[in-house]
């Protein structure tokens, strides 16, 4: 009985890990991405996904991480924090 419960203990945490790692690996384009898609990333509430979205509009496709500073409320440590999720 010990045996089986940590045979699916073990399979729960494995699964777990792999859907963790699935979401980190997972880019967000933030030149195509709508607000409901850019508000799952971290630190990107409704707000300023639609700061992006209307910077995008106004002031052309972002072409790195670091023109993502150029939106209002966006920092170096937020730009920093996304640069492994996002795609341009």
């Amino acid at each position: 009985m010990k045996t089986l419960v940590k045979a699916i203990l073990l399979s729960l945490s494995l699964s777990i890990a792999s859907s963790a790692l699935a979401q980190e690996t997972q880019t967000i384009d933030i030149n195509s991405a709508d607000a409901e898609m850019l508000t799952q990333l971290p630190g990107i509430g409704e707000a300023k996904a639609q700061a992006i979205i209307e910077d995008r509009e106004t002031n052309g496709p972002f072409s790195s991480a670091e023109d993502l500073s150029r939106v209002n409320g966006i920092g170096d440590a937020t730009v920093e924090s996304l640069r492994n999720q996002i795609a341009y």
